[in-house]
């Protein structure tokens, strides 16, 4: 506590640096990525900041612009964007420090206009990926109180009032996926639909967002070892689904780690009363135990394909180990778990930190072994196989790693008592 309140001014004139050089950055993308990035190489980030505020600057670092992440070198409405700068604007409230949410708000400026239009992004296509960046435009409502934000919440919103079902409701990945349910789809819809119906005085959409977590765990749960298929087909159709079951072959760790965070964030906004409540926090208890049936004993994470340890070609995965990590702690924190599950959260948390987090000279955080992404179906065609799962890239820094990395460390440094 009292090193954090040290490092409070030297954070400070860091992050100070850092939203001038975004204000004053030349309008070609060349410019901007150049300049920007050349001045961030001198700054050192302190080691004596907690956690989440180091690899926030980290980020930042990496993309002094915030439409720069995930690699990103044109203007993109993506998943991976929205959820890493949700995660700084949450490090933002913890600590009371908006200046962050100014360089969170510099994807805002260049991806929504003035009358709410989404750059980039088609409703027609149905993509529930393209739902998951909505919590970030909360953040950014709130911040600037600018009314292209609710124009944008709302065109969100209106996806999901028409997005395509399976016969029994369950939300479809995509209009290029038919019929399917995806444990992603899960993390990407159900947050935002579940702040906005608690925001927006919604109560009527709380049915279907429970809806939605028990639909998927009706169809992808194996009896045997508790834990969830990536993938549902209800029409037994594409190649990758069993003819009798319908689900995939695999237990793929981040999958699993996406619908773990999306049952500990809609249980946040979900009301005390709500009929499905105590359901949803019996889904979110007795996946983490299957979850923790399966963790790595050494390291206290977790494998790319999670029952299979000892496989060839098999390997700690750092965005699941995460995903998992947080679900964990918050699920403590938050009341929603026993104090037993907060114990192992800490004890993978610090397996995170020990397997997959290394430190440069300068004190920028980088998360290591990340499975680059993983789907289904599609062309070329994923057909859902332990070969395929092992055999997609493996890099630092994936954004669908360092977002949820920031929020574990979040409820780490709650426990830990670093909030001033």
């Amino acid at each position: 506590m009292k090193q954090f309140k040290k490092s409070i001014l030297l954070s400070g004139c860091i992050l100070l640096s850092v939203v001038m050089m975004s204000c004053t950055a030349q309008q070609s993308m060349m410019d901007r990525g150049s300049t920007s990035s050349e001045s961030m190489e001198s700054e050192v980030i302190p080691t004596t900041l907690p956690w989440s505020e180091r690899m926030a600057l980290s980020i930042m670092k990496r993309a002094p612009e915030a439409w720069q992440n995930d690699f990103q070198t044109r203007h993109t409405w993506t998943y991976t964007i929205g959820l890493v700068l949700n995660s700084i604007c949450r490090m933002s409230e913890a600590y009371d420090k908006p200046e962050y949410m100014a360089y969170a708000n510099g994807y805002g400026d260049v991806m929504i206009s003035d009358d709410g239009e989404i750059k980039n992004y088609d409703i027609a296509s149905f993509n529930i990926d393209n739902i998951a960046p909505g919590p970030y435009l909360f953040q950014m409502y709130d911040y600037t109180g600018d009314e292209k934000y609710k124009l944008a919440i709302e065109t969100l919103k209106y996806q999901l009032k028409w997005q395509p079902t399976t016969t029994d409701g369950g939300y479809w990945h995509k209009l290029r996926y038919p019929w399917q349910m995806w444990l992603d789809g899960l993390f990407m819809g159900e947050p935002f639909q579940a702040e906005y119906a608690a925001r927006f005085d919604r109560s009527d959409l709380f049915d279907d967002i429970t809806d939605q977590f028990i639909l998927a765990e009706r169809h992808t749960r194996d009896p045997e070892t508790g834990l969830l298929y990536h993938g549902y087909d209800e029409s037994r159709v594409q190649r990758w689904s069993d003819p009798e079951t319908g689900v995939s072959s695999h237990f793929w760790g981040r999958a699993v780690g996406w619908y773990c965070m999306g049952l500990v964030d809609v249980l946040e906004f979900l009301p005390e009363d709500h009929p499905q409540r105590g359901e949803l926090i019996s889904i979110l208890q007795r996946t983490l135990d299957a979850v923790l049936a399966v963790r790595d004993p050494d390291t206290n994470t977790w494998w790319q394909v999670l029952d299979l340890p000892h496989k060839e070609g098999n390997y700690l995965e750092s965005t699941a180990s995460v995903m998992f990590s947080y679900a964990l702690l918050k699920g403590v924190n938050e009341g929603y778990l026993d104090a037993k599950y907060g114990v192992a959260g800490e004890e993978s948390y610090q397996g995170i930190l020990d397997t997959f987090i290394k430190v440069s000279d300068d004190g920028e955080v980088h998360l290591t072994q990340c499975c680059s992404v993983a789907g289904l179906g599609g062309n070329p065609y994923r057909d859902g196989s332990y070969e395929y799962y092992i055999g997609e890239p493996i890099r630092d820094n994936d954004p669908k790693g360092i977002g949820p990395f920031i929020l574990a460390s979040i409820e780490m440094e709650k426990r830990n008592n670093e909030n001033p």
